[in-house]
């Protein structure tokens, strides 16, 4: 009886997505998330109007990243989709009575799930690659419809909006400086802190509610460039994604805390 014959090995193909490295966005990147937040922090200030252009910078910003992010570029359908997403949530925020806000959110996010599968109809990729886009263009629709949260929480109070915010872009420079990963993660964690103590406290009158706020942003900001580190990234990915996430992680934390703690 002859020997049942070995397998042939697969042929060689693309490294699997699990194996990408993870790579740090940087402290360029953490500059620009910096002056995003510092935007956002002094319109917030002022009010939702004047809040309102960081908002739709950084949907655009992530829009645009979540899609290079998980490798599927060009995406221009699905990032315009997910962009307008955000756009028409941000209208319903400013239209909507401030209690209604969360609902106003829910259901543009609704009507754009429903054009999300709407636009996967047209798809004529493999099975795939159909789900990998619907997946892609879903996830892209509510991180950057979420990202409303930042607009919706102005109202409840500008104040706790503009001290988590700088609370991420503080974040986001401390774990941008080069060095081992413990020692940044706890120095983002301290700057944030500090910033709770020093704009919670002293410049918006503050206590405990300050620090909160910081901390939370600052947790949200670690998470986010870690999801921007991971997924085989790049140079765009860090300019996009790396700059976005910090902020766009903390809007759904902003707006309960605001709410609850005022």
């Amino acid at each position: 009886m002859s020997a049942t014959p070995a397998p042939a090995a697969a042929p060689p193909g693309p490294r699997h997505r699990a194996r990408s490295p993870i790579i740090p966005p940087g402290i360029k990147p953490a500059a620009l998330t910096a002056a995003l937040a510092a935007l956002l922090a002094a319109g917030a200030s002022v009010g939702q109007l004047a809040a309102l252009p960081a908002v739709v910078v950084l949907q655009a910003v992530t829009a645009a990243g979540w899609f290079r992010l998980n490798g599927m570029w060009p995406a221009r359908q699905g990032i315009a989709l997910a962009f307008a997403g955000g756009l028409a949530a941000d209208a319903a925020v400013v239209l909507a009575d401030p209690d209604r806000a969360p609902e106003a959110v829910l259901g543009v996010l609704g009507v754009w799930f429903v054009l999300v599968l709407v636009l996967q109809l047209r798809h004529r990729g493999s099975a795939d690659e159909r789900l990998d886009s619907l997946t892609a263009t879903a996830a892209a629709t509510l991180l950057t419809v979420a990202a409303t949260g930042h607009l919706a929480a102005v109202d409840v109070s500008g104040a706790a909006v503009a001290v988590t915010a700088c609370a991420v872009g503080v974040a986001a420079l401390g774990r941008g400086v080069p060095g081992p990963g413990v020692v940044s993660l706890a120095l983002a964690l301290l700057l944030a802190a500090g910033v709770g103590l020093v704009a919670g406290d002293r410049v918006h009158g503050m206590g405990s509610e300050g620090l909160a706020l910081a901390l939370a942003g600052g947790v949200c900001a670690l998470i986010g460039l870690r999801v921007a580190s991971y997924d085989f990234p790049s140079r765009f990915v860090h300019f996009t994604a790396g700059v976005a996430l910090p902020l766009t992680a903390a809007a759904p934390a902003v707006y309960p805390l605001a709410r609850t703690l005022f």
